[in-house]
């Protein structure tokens, strides 16, 4: 298959799937999900994304029909079915199907995957970014469907012609981006938000930690300012398709681009690791 869609059990091409109008997914946005890229057939830091679902899941009390291990091996089955090994998985689970109402139905949750090719970019070019307040709610740290802010903030850097809109709180504290973490780096610091309830705990921030402990680039998680982001001397958005961005423009003015060394360094090493943890057994 091109484009595979997986709906509780039924599996078909994606444009042929349809969904009960009843899943709550519908009425609420009910539900959580995970996204991560797949080469030679091989994902990425599954283990990492299956346990945030599950964290996901249980605080919203969303209860997976499947085993951690059952749903790996429910992936690894769907993308064997695939004409091509290097995809983007998504999967998300609702919490079930009934007539709208607020209160939670009784039975199962409902599991869906989608897989579509997709292929690591390697070499992306500095991009430019916008800020925006963040109005989206004090569970970030969720990987909800609720995405509304999300939605309307990266339309707005489309139509600015930016590549992502950094969200910031009252004070100017920046939480991450519409669908990144953001990052700086000062005075050979890399600079992170905390894992608060404010942002979501990224599976590529994490990579990028790890990988600032191997190079031995100090990380401090820590809030920091839109004024602090505009005078960094690197700018860095990640996410699992794109985990190692560099900004070269905030709204409208130059920003970033100070130090190359670093930015490079980390670059070089995350995408060495993603190739390394994909290669395909000979």
């Amino acid at each position: 298959m091109k484009e595979l869609g997986y709906y509780n059990g039924k599996i078909g091409e994606l444009s042929e799937m349809t969904v009960p109008m009843n899943d709550r997914a519908c009425w609420f946005g009910d539900g959580v999900y995970e996204a991560g890229m797949c080469r030679n057939g091989i994902m990425f830091a599954p283990d990492e994304h299956v346990d945030r679902l599950f964290h996901s899941a249980e605080m919203l009390e969303i209860r997976v029909p499947v085993t951690k291990q059952e749903l790996k091996e429910l992936l690894y089955e769907l993308i064997g079915k695939m004409d091509t090994g290097d995809l983007l998985v998504y999967y998300q689970v609702t919490r079930g199907s009934g007539p709208r109402g607020h209160a939670f139905p009784e039975g199962p949750a409902n599991l869906w995957v989608t897989l579509r090719p997709k292929t690591l970019n390697p070499d992306i070019a500095p991009v430019s970014l916008i800020t925006d307040a963040d109005t989206r709610f004090f569970h970030c740290n969720i990987k909800t469907l609720n995405l509304i802010p999300s939605v309307m903030a990266n339309e707005k850097a489309k139509r600015a012609g930016c590549y992502e809109c950094v969200l910031y709180r009252p004070g100017g504290r920046v939480t991450e981006c519409s669908h990144s973490n953001v990052h700086i780096i000062r005075d050979g610091v890399f600079i992170t938000a905390p894992t608060d309830e404010l942002i979501l705990p990224g599976i590529a921030r994490a990579h990028l930690i790890a990988a600032c402990g191997r190079l031995g680039i100090p990380v401090r998680e820590t809030p920091y300012t839109v004024e602090e982001l505009k005078n960094a001397d690197e700018i860095i958005t990640s996410s699992s398709t794109a985990p190692c961005v560099r900004a070269c423009r905030v709204d409208g003015k130059d920003a970033g681009m100070r130090r190359g060394d670093l930015f490079e360094a980390l670059h070089r090493e995350i995408v060495q690791e993603y190739c390394r943890e994909t290669q395909k057994a000979e």
